[in-house]
């Protein structure tokens, strides 16, 4: 049996998330750090407690959204290694690949929610930009469509039958509407993540990366800009610079999984999106979710 661990992105918070993981270890004290990083307190906003237009309070909100959902995902980390458990691989999409690397041991915590401060701030203040998922669709047209269109990539691949568009609101308009698809859904964010648009971004985002030290994985880790296993701390500190500005390469990495002999899928952090995925694209996986200290025996 060979165990992988992902690690959900955006889009999968929900208020009151926090609330199933307080009684593990530690958990307070983690949100209280990244709290005291943030400037506010958040927990509360977690619990949607918190109304104040003076700050960014609201859960969706891009620069409270990775952090909670870095604190959640880590604190069901923590208390998997605590009990011995560990996987042959692990993934994120997106923010979830700053938690994978954290699983692998490749920072601690406090420089992850570092790091998870700093990207969302720098996400959040690249605007200008639009994405839009599209749903069942023929791939040689979309490409076709997204080659013969300026200022325009695939964001997020996420299947065979599921990509996001990311670009200039104006390009990901007119190919989701010139793209024969079953559903085109344009998502509630500020900027064109995962695009050439996040350029100076990504820019400021490799500086801060510079100094810090990363470790070596003490498992594999599939990056979103290059799906293949590396333990190289190196190689993953340069694979993360990319991320912002390249696409989450997700159907390639269960493919890799799949190479890899992943019959089973553990997605530890709120709801199940990458296990629907996983369901459709791995034959045979079985697939868990870990979102609760009641789901870890506890």
């Amino acid at each position: 049996m060979s165990i992988a661990w992902v690690f959900p992105g955006q889009g999968s918070q929900k208020t009151g998330m926090a609330d199933p993981v307080l009684t593990l270890p530690g958990a307070q004290e983690r949100f209280d750090l990244a709290s005291e990083l943030l400037g506010r307190d958040l927990l509360a906003i977690c619990r949607g407690e918190i109304s104040d237009a003076a700050d960014p309070s609201d859960l969706n909100d891009t620069r409270n959204t990775q952090p909670a959902l870095f604190v959640v995902e880590s604190l069901i980390v923590d208390e998997l290694l605590r009990q011995s458990r560990a996987p042959d691989l692990v993934a994120g999409h997106s923010l979830g690949e700053l938690v994978a690397l954290y699983a692998a041991g490749v920072f601690d915590a406090a420089t992850g929610l570092e790091l998870m401060q700093r990207r969302s701030e720098l996400m959040a203040n690249a605007g200008g930009g639009a994405m839009t998922a599209v749903i069942g669709f023929d791939r040689s047209e979309l490409e076709e469509l997204v080659s013969a269109t300026q200022g325009v990539v695939i964001a997020n691949d996420n299947s065979d039958a599921q990509v996001v568009l990311s670009g200039s609101p104006d390009a990901v308009s007119s190919v989701s509407e010139a793209l024969s698809c079953k559903r085109a859904i344009p998502l509630a964010v500020s900027g064109a993540f995962h695009s050439p648009f996040m350029a100076k971004a990504a820019d400021a985002f490799s500086v801060h990366l510079d100094g810090l030290s990363f470790q070596d994985a003490r498992f594999p880790v599939l990056s979103n800009t290059d799906p293949t296993p590396s333990l190289d701390s190196a190689e993953l500190k340069q694979r993360l610079r990319q991320q912002m500005t390249t696409g989450v390469r997700w159907r390639e990495t269960m493919s890799g999984m799949t190479s890899a002999g992943v019959d089973t899928l553990v997605e530890i952090g709120p709801g199940n999106v990458l296990s629907g995925l996983a369901k459709r694209a791995m034959k045979g996986v079985t697939t868990s979710q870990l979102a609760s200290a009641g789901d870890l025996g506890l």
